[in-house]
């Protein structure tokens, strides 16, 4: 497919099996073994029209179709919402990174505007792409023969006469009840798969053009935004209160936090589990925020003044410090309250994400504050492609469920609607903790159990996933044990 105009007919016929496939496929929830496949042949459609246009996955961009299938086969391994929204969130990371490697983008050595710039191109692309290539370009009308040509004038007419006869035959049907129910027999579809059908093949048709044919980026990247700069000044003066703000806070956790809960108590007026729990997410979004914010100064610093360069390492060095104390402290408050109200999502993924963050702020020191801004982004991209492995590994609903039980085994308080609400990945932890249970939340978990796990009549394959063929397999292995447990703490 060397020639142009089979190649834009190739990106056509790709978006139109997608297409077919996701409507076959996705329509189905929770997604697991549908979604793996799906996005396994928009990897293979990816290769396959690559290796005719070589450009797009040239100079290390190739490597980015393995996350593009690994991330989705995972969804056939755990059962976690949140997991299955890291995955997608890191499917669609690689295939923005990969469009910015097709239009001419270097991955290692882009800032992290261009990695926003190439996510931007790759939606614009994804949502209008298509038309060009339908409307705009000749190249894949010159490569269709005559008959082709024909057939395609054919389709088109069709397409052009869809609309009114949607809108004659509505007004027919309404007007008289024995056509609506002849149309009914005759036309026995759902037209909601058109719709589908229609999205998907437009969406994954503009990415395909947009990586095999676009030029967004080189057009962008020309038109370049007005200089904006910040003085030395300016930058000192910002950076130097923020640090005196920090070194306050930092001195208050020394003294309060760290001096131990009989100080917090006669100070505050709270426990040290409320006063540990008061402060750890606020402290997340501080230390979300400040990555963000160094990163914009540095971006306004004039690249040839070295006295501001000088003193934006200095004063981001000292910030950055204070802020390690800051995040020190936070994991002491989110161990603390994990200790005194268990563990859950809401408290595993912030402080998961804290590491991640942890580790993006040593490389923002190796690279953007030895001068090498341009190498953070891709390790930061990299940073968090390992921790949704690390999360995979971990199993979070599994181990949620462990470390409540323990708790509950230990005499602490457990909440048993909470632990049989997490997903399938918890399931055979619960059952294997139920005897040591007190009668009340045995009850609780073992009807959840039964509610949410019992093997369905006429399982859809779409949704299997190893996690769910697990839960649904204990279960119903013990089935009398689990009516049984109910009936027993009723006497």
């Amino acid at each position: 497919m060397s020639n142009p105009g089979k190649l834009e007919l190739g990106v056509i016929a790709a978006a139109l099996i997608l297409g077919i496939l996701g409507d076959a496929l996705l329509r189905s929830f929770p997604w697991g073994a549908n979604f793996a496949l799906w996005t396994g042949a928009l990897a293979a459609a990816i290769i396959f029209l690559g290796c005719s246009r070589r450009t797009a996955l040239a100079e290390g961009g190739s490597w980015l179709v393995l996350p593009i299938l690994l991330f989705p086969l995972a969804s056939l391994w755990h059962d976690s919402p949140a997991l299955r929204a890291l995955n997608i969130l890191a499917l669609l990371t690689a295939l923005s990174l990969l469009m910015l490697r097709a239009q001419g983008g270097r991955l290692r050595a882009s800032t992290l505007m261009e990695y926003v710039l190439g996510s931007l191109i790759a939606g614009v692309n994804s949502a209008f792409g298509i038309f060009p290539l339908l409307f705009g370009s000749p190249e894949w009308k010159k490569a269709l023969s005559g008959e082709s040509r024909r057939g395609l004038a054919v389709l088109r007419g069709a397409a052009f006469s869809l609309l009114p006869l949607l809108i004659f035959g509505a007004l027919f049907m309404a007007a008289d009840p024995v056509f609506q129910n002849l149309v009914h027999r005759v036309l026995h579809f759902d037209f909601t798969h058109l719709a589908v059908i229609a999205f998907i093949a437009l969406c994954t048709g503009g990415y395909l053009r947009g990586l095999l044919f676009g030029k967004e980026l080189t057009i962008t990247t020309e038109k370049r935004l007005p200089s904006l700069s910040l003085g030395t000044i300016e930058m000192g003066l910002m950076l130097g209160l923020l640090d005196l703000l920090f070194l306050a806070f930092v001195v208050v956790q020394v003294r309060y936090f760290f001096g131990g809960s009989t100080l917090v108590q006669a100070t505050t007026g709270l426990t040290y589990a409320e006063y540990a729990r008061r402060g750890f997410f606020e402290l997340v979004v501080v230390a979300a925020l400040v990555l963000p914010f160094l990163l914009l100064t540095h971006w306004l610093l004039p690249r040839d003044n070295t006295r501001a360069q000088r003193w934006f390492r200095l004063l981001a060095g000292v910030e950055m410090l204070l802020l390690f104390v800051i995040m020190v402290s936070a994991f002491r408050r989110m161990r603390l309250y994990q200790a005194e109200y268990g563990l859950s999502e809401q408290r595993l993924y912030p402080t998961a994400f804290m590491g991640w963050l942890a580790a993006v702020f040593i490389w923002f020191g190796l690279t953007v504050l030895r001068g090498h801004r341009e190498r953070f982004a891709f390790g930061a991209m990299l940073a968090g492609f390992l921790l949704i492995a690390a999360l995979h590994a971990l199993d979070p609903d599994a181990l949620i469920a462990r470390t409540n039980l323990a708790r509950a085994q230990a005499g602490r308080a457990f909440d048993a609607r909470y632990a049989s609400s997490l997903s399938a990945d918890a399931v055979p932890q619960l059952l294997a903790n139920l005897p040591a249970l007190n009668p009340q939340d045995r009850c609780t978990v073992s009807a959840q159990l039964l509610e949410r796990w019992s093997p369905p009549e006429n399982p859809d394959w779409r949704s299997w996933s190893y996690s769910r063929s697990r839960a649904y397999e204990a279960v119903r292995k013990n089935v009398p044990a689990l009516r049984s447990a109910c009936s027993g703490s009723q006497h």
